[in-house]
């Protein structure tokens, strides 16, 4: 007889089924009538008794070993499947399973085995349940937190997963994964909130209810794609025990001009030569198109897939049989394939010793006709102690892959990894719209330019759904409009021009008092406005070194020349004329109007408030007035186009249009003598007109100096 041992004793799930059987046998000793429900005991034989209870004994004994054995029996293959990666048949299993053991402890640790099946193939919703569940119930096991919290950052809850980092980090201080984290999480708001330029589409007629992606452009073809399905009309006819879905196949589809739109996908050859049914997928190709490279694993029975790199060539329109590379010693475990533009080098994904953690990338190099040298690990700029997948490898020697664990939005990653020096890479996060919470994995390019294909689980996808993305070109241009300094007046009639360092010399003069230009990259511009009776106002800006296209608007404003002009913010001690630090900035404005237009004389006035004695306020004045003078002389003005004269509280300040809107009890066209101020009822507003009359101007004199200003 066979008897196994097993720790559950299932004692509850069988003792209520062995209480009913013995029921049955005393009731089968007595009489018993439907017309007198009342149980008459007949004397009962012990012997007979005796046997009939050893008989339930063994019974019982044999269904509670089955029991038993039949839950341990299922829990090694549930877990057999998990350590073999077939994820969706270990949670079918587990599920089961769950519903047949008792303890709080052991439950725990059948859902966290369900949960991490989940994690593992990118359900992150239903991973999260199972994990929190899993954690309420065995509160002790640590571990667990760091998988909540990768998943609670996967589906965008940013602040709960950092108190489960941190949590974890109690207990594991320097965690490269849950550090790195925490900078994710608080990145990840950041990173959604400055989009990149980016324009993103769902190819929804390419798309399935199943997994597709890792799409790529077959050589310069940018009408067609190849890509991977798990649709229903796979070769293999069969569902994967990984997740569920049928075994992949690659497939292509075909831009149709005519309707706009691309055809229904069919798989990439009939002749079984690349798909079979096993697994095949993440198709890459060389410079021509002519040559295809992809992932097949082989699946055998009670043992590891065999997962390789295989090549096949276009002959005549038909693939030719595939061929498994030889990339190094160890071939064991290679998948996802890209190959550089001159073919000399092969950059795929290994679990190989030698790595980092998880899955790193690698590269080879090409040596003689058909055979790859040893790998050669990618380093730890790029690889870590996660999951780094799906490489490709542009035409300008940019690197793009997928990570866990680099600092990104939550699951799978799309990073961006530049050479900088031998073996080194600048590792930079492609940011969104291209990244998401969701999974974001297996981009490629078009050659040559800013579009491409990419693939993702983001909210409103159907599963892994493939996307196409395109870089819009960089746009630069200039716009403005002229106002009058003044009076905030838009000026008509106004001439513009554009001058840059390569040699752009453009002039118009707009109707409406507003200017647009078209500008190059890289390129430093002035743009100068200039209208007789108005000083010239100008803008500097540079298109040089900007990542991203850009367009600069201006608000420039004209001092007219007919009138007195107000310089703000220029300060003196009490009845002092030395100028306080706080001038600086108004002073530095006028040396830069006085610069620019060069043949400008003015004259400098000052002015106090109409308290005090007359002779005094006008000697202040007049020290005032110098005192700016003096500055200006310092900063390189000509002295022979500056005058200096104070007119104490001779001149009062007459209100125009402007000031009327910073104060309402002023009315345009008031002047502020001394008879109006003090008429004021309230000292605020009296203050007030004081401060007003306290001011510095100036007034061209000439716009002749030294020679004739000639027009620009």
């Amino acid at each position: 007889m066979f008897f196994c041992f097993c720790k559950d004793t299932s004692f509850r799930k069988n003792f209520l089924p062995f209480t009913l059987y013995l029921w049955d046998i005393l009731a089968d000793s007595n009489e018993y009538s439907e017309e007198s429900p009342t149980i008459r005991f007949k004397p009962i034989n012990t012997t007979g008794m005796i046997r009939q209870l050893g008989s339930v004994a063994v019974l019982f004994l044999l269904l509670f070993l089955s029991e038993s054995c039949s839950v341990s029996h299922q829990t090694r293959m549930a877990a057999t499947s998990f350590d073999n990666g077939e994820y969706f048949k270990s949670i079918a299993a587990y599920r089961k399973i769950y519903t047949k053991i008792k303890g709080r402890e052991n439950k725990a640790a059948i859902q966290l085995k369900i949960a991490e099946a989940f994690y593992k193939t990118g359900q992150y919703r239903q991973a999260e349940s199972y994990f929190k569940s899993a954690i309420f119930k065995d509160p002790s096991d640590i571990s667990i937190l760091l998988r909540y919290a990768e998943v609670l950052r996967a589906n965008g809850k940013y602040d709960e997963a950092i108190k489960n980092y941190q949590k974890f980090l109690s207990h594991l201080p320097k965690d490269e994964r849950a550090l790195n984290g925490i900078t994710s999480c608080k990145s990840s708001q950041e990173l959604l909130k400055n989009q990149t330029l980016y324009k993103i589409e769902n190819l929804k007629e390419i798309n399935s209810r199943w997994s597709d992606y890792g799409a790529v452009y077959p050589g310069l073809i940018e009408t067609e794609l190849v890509f991977t399905s798990a649709r229903e009309d796979a070769t293999g006819k069969k569902k994967s025990a990984v997740t569920g879905e049928y075994t992949t196949d690659i497939y292509r589809s075909v831009f149709n001009a005519e309707k706009k739109k691309w055809d229904l996908p069919k798989r990439i050859d009939e002749s079984l030569m690349i798909n079979t049914p096993d697994e095949e997928g993440a198709p890459s190709f060389d410079k021509s198109g002519n040559t295809l490279y992809f992932t097949r694993s082989v699946s055998e029975k009670g043992s590891d897939a065999k997962v390789g790199i295989f090549e096949s060539t276009l002959i005549s329109g038909s693939w030719g049989r595939p061929v498994k590379l030889s990339i190094g010693r160890d071939s064991l475990l290679a998948a996802h394939p890209s190959v550089s533009r001159d073919g000399t080098k092969i950059y795929f994904v290994s679990n190989r010793a030698g790595g980092f953690g998880g899955n790193d990338l690698w590269v080879a190099e090409k040596i003689g006709e058909s055979k790859w040298g040893e790998p050669r690990n990618l380093g730890p700029e790029i690889n870590t102690a996660g999951n780094e997948l799906f490489p490709f490898i542009r035409d300008n020697g940019e690197l793009y892959f997928s990570s866990d664990s680099h600092v990104g939005l939550g699951g799978l990653d799309i990073f961006r990894a530049t050479p900088t020096e031998k073996d080194k890479w600048k590792v930079e996060n492609m940011g969104s719209p291209i990244n998401s919470p969701g999974d974001d994995f297996a981009i490629s390019f078009y050659p040559g330019e800013e579009k491409g294909l990419f693939t993702s689980s983001r909210e409103g996808s159907r599963g892994d759904d493939i996307y196409s993305f395109l870089l819009p070109p960089k746009s630069y241009g200039v716009e403005g409009s002229l106002y009058n300094k003044e009076t905030g007046i838009l000026i008509e009639g106004a001439s513009v021009r554009l001058i840059g360092t390569d040699g752009t010399m453009l002039k118009i003069k707009p109707d409406n008092a507003s200017f647009k230009f078209k500008l190059k990259p890289g390129v430093e511009y002035l743009v100068t406005a200039f209208k007789k009776g108005f000083l010239n106002a100008k803008a500097s800006f540079s298109t040089v070194g900007l990542d991203q296209g850009k367009n600069f608007v201006f608000r420039i404003e004209l001092t007219p020349v007919d009138q007195p002009i107000n310089v703000d913010n220029i300060f003196y001690e009490f009845g002092k004329w030395d100028l306080l630090p706080q001038s600086i900035t108004a002073l530095d404005t006028l040396v830069t109007l006085l610069k620019e237009n060069p043949t400008v004389a003015i004259e400098l006035m000052s002015h106090t408030d109409c308290r005090g004695n007359d002779a005094e306020n006008q000697i202040l004045s007049q020290k005032r007035a110098q005192s700016v003078v003096d500055y200006l002389i310092v900063k390189g003005i000509q002295v022979g186009r500056l005058t200096a004269k104070g007119y104490g509280a001779k001149v009062p300040k007459t209100i125009d249009a402007k000031l009327v809107k910073t104060y309402p009890f002023l009315k345009k066209g008031q002047i502020l003598t001394c008879k109006f101020i003090e008429g004021l009822k309230k000292e605020e507003e009296r203050e007030a007109c004081h401060q007003l009359n306290r001011r510095t101007e100036f007034k061209v004199i000439s716009s002749e100096y030294r020679e004739k200003y000639k027009e620009p």
